[in-house]
């Protein structure tokens, strides 16, 4: 399993691409289509059309990494097909990777401490 350190910017494709895209046609895509920068330390995590297989795209400063899973039963939860992207927390990349419904985890909101005088 893959380890995301928290505050890591997590983008994910909502427009299905093909599964047998590989790292360079997916950093394209990510350049022509989602209009950001590959090698800036983002994750892109992209999804085929039956959700079932994931792929994610990472540059780690030496070179580009790339992750794919294919779930054996199921469907990956994932947000409504449609274009632009959604960003996640390293938690709910997590719960994605683990096949669990990563859209009901909710952030606690926590209020700003005072300065004791």
């Amino acid at each position: 399993m893959i380890s995301v350190p928290p505050g890591t910017r997590v983008v994910v494709a909502s427009e299905p691409v093909d599964g047998r895209k590989g790292m360079d046609t997916l950093a394209a895509v990510i350049q022509l289509h989602l209009h950001t920068d590959p090698f800036a330390g983002t994750i892109y995590v992209f999804r085929t059309r039956k959700a079932d297989r994931l792929k994610i795209l990472a540059w780690d400063g030496t070179g580009l990494c790339l992750f794919q899973k294919r779930l054996e039963q199921g469907r990956f939860v994932w947000p409504p097909v449609r274009q632009g992207t959604i960003t996640l927390t390293s938690v709910q990349l997590a719960l994605l990777l683990e096949g669990l419904d990563w859209d009901r985890v909710r952030q606690v909101p926590v209020k700003r401490p005072m300065a004791a005088c």
